[in-house]
């Protein structure tokens, strides 16, 4: 029973998070870097709700990857998981920095500095959704449910 509140807080956790992502009146992405005429053009092209789904999807994939595709008694210490942590963490802003660069050149706009600043948060943004992600569904792997920390 426990193990359902943990992936139901997660659940929600994560739906706040992408809520609090496509909000105009308190945008989370906004909360860490603001730029007026760059938030704008990310706002007016409706890019946050995109950027918080592929931050959202990479960061559970992960965990769903580490927990019950790898599951290996091989690969079940705390560094391993560390290292699907750190794969999630800079390929997530990766995806998001190509994905923000594509719709700002087919709309005629170069905002290269500005790109990489917002996506610096990213980083934080998918870590910490990586986390939550691993607390949420680790219980049913039958090799890693241990990591990162015991239970």
């Amino acid at each position: 029973m426990k193990h359902l509140v943990y992936l139901g807080i997660g659940i929600v956790v994560t739906v706040v998070f992408f809520i609090l992502s496509c909000s105009d009146g308190f945008n989370i992405y906004e909360q860490l870097f603001f730029n007026q005429g760059y938030n704008d053009k990310m706002f007016n092209l409706n890019m946050y709700p995109v950027i918080a789904a592929i931050t959202i999807g990479l960061a559970w994939g992960g965990a769903a990857i580490y927990y019950y595709a790898i599951n290996s008694v091989k690969f079940d210490r705390w560094y391993h998981w560390l290292a699907v942590l750190g794969v999630v963490a800079v390929l997530t802003p990766v995806v998001c920095y190509i994905y923000n660069d594509t719709v700002f050149a087919d709309n005629g706009l170069m905002y290269i500095t500005e790109s990489i600043m917002f996506e610096l948060q990213t980083v934080l943004f998918a870590a910490l959704l990586f986390i939550v992600a691993s607390f949420s569904m680790r219980w049913w792997s039958s090799n890693c449910r241990h990591t990162p920390i015991p239970q």
